[in-house]
């Protein structure tokens, strides 16, 4: 207990801290660490100059974490983000192989405008997602740990763009929506990053705290009535089970057993994030878009009448929880 009051405390100020230079975006900080406490990957989904980029910055730094940025383009290759085996000659004209690892051998991973990127380029990263292992050239090579995956997606250029498979949006713990600033947010902005000087941020977690945090966050215990809404929510989300005839309706294909995961994961984060040592059906309810938006689908009919997927997990939400 002392351990989770002592975590809780120690992100506190890493929240003070990228509030510092990322201004009226709390609900969107807090996911994000979420994301990370439970130890997985976030795609960040907004229009261009939100602060994406300034976001997985600001965080690489706060929380001591090794950080490189990959701009997603559809010339980008595999083996620009793995790393690729180069042949070498040494004195005595023996030749050898050696790798040479790429961008991906960090701790935290900005992949920018992931979309941009071809599906063979996109894959690339399921393995290290997944297993936090690439393999290259029949060699399997570890990542550092912690591992994280931050990438961006833009939501209102389609041109040129490759919509992300499935099973790759499936390895993302969350999605999370970054909207426009509200009218005292977007005039703090203007009035602090346009003058002579600048905020910084200073280190307050390091990345052996960051993993212990993460191990800490997966023995926060999880009443039963918790569990069983999780596993209702994510249940009636599935058109072929589901006793919702707005799911049935509307739902394409609903999610599977990683979103019950996930779900778990993300709800014991939240309350350690927040200082509480268990989880409530609030965190739930406060979760259920990030975690579920990308691991269902609607059907053409729903599409046509203007329903989205935020409005039927609202519904599904008031239904099940």
């Amino acid at each position: 207990m002392q351990d989770m009051e002592q975590v809780a405390e120690q992100l506190l100020a890493v929240r003070e801290q990228v509030s510092r230079v990322f201004f009226g975006q709390d609900q969107v900080v807090d996911q994000v660490l979420t994301t990370l406490l439970a130890g997985g990957h976030g795609l960040l989904v907004g229009v261009p100059g939100l602060g994406k980029t300034l976001l997985v910055e600001t965080l690489s730094k706060v929380l001591g974490l090794q950080s490189r940025r990959i701009q997603f383009t559809p010339d980008l290759m595999p083996a620009d983000i793995l790393g690729s085996e180069v042949l070498e000659e040494d004195e005595k004209g023996k030749r050898s192989f050696r790798f040479l690892p790429g961008p991906i051998f960090t701790q935290l991973l900005m992949g920018d405008e992931i979309n941009r990127a071809s599906p063979r380029t996109q894959s690339a990263l399921l393995q290290a997602m997944q297993e936090n292992t690439v393999t290259v050239a029949g060699h399997t090579h570890h990542l550092p740990r912690p591992f994280h995956v931050l990438a961006t997606q833009n939501p209102i250029e389609q041109e040129g763009t490759y919509p992300l498979p499935e099973a790759q949006l499936d390895r993302f713990l969350c999605q999370i929506q970054i909207h426009y600033p509200d009218l005292s947010s977007e005039r703090e902005i203007v009035l602090k990053t346009t003058g002579i000087t600048l905020a910084s941020v200073e280190e307050k977690l390091s990345a052996d705290q960051l993993s212990h945090a993460q191990s800490l966050t997966r023995q926060v215990p999880v009443g039963e009535g918790v569990v069983d809404s999780i596993l209702r929510l994510v249940r009636s989300g599935r058109p072929e089970t589901t006793d919702l005839d707005i799911v049935r309706e509307r739902v394409s294909w609903g999610p599977g057993p990683r979103a019950s995961q996930a779900l778990m994961l993300a709800c014991r984060a939240r309350a350690l994030l927040q200082g509480r040592l268990a989880p409530s059906g609030d965190d739930v309810v406060a979760l259920a878009k990030p975690v579920l938006r990308h691991r269902m689908a609607l059907n053409f009919a729903a599409r046509a009448e203007g329903h989205d997927i935020d409005t039927t997990i609202d519904a599904l939400v008031q239904a099940s929880v």
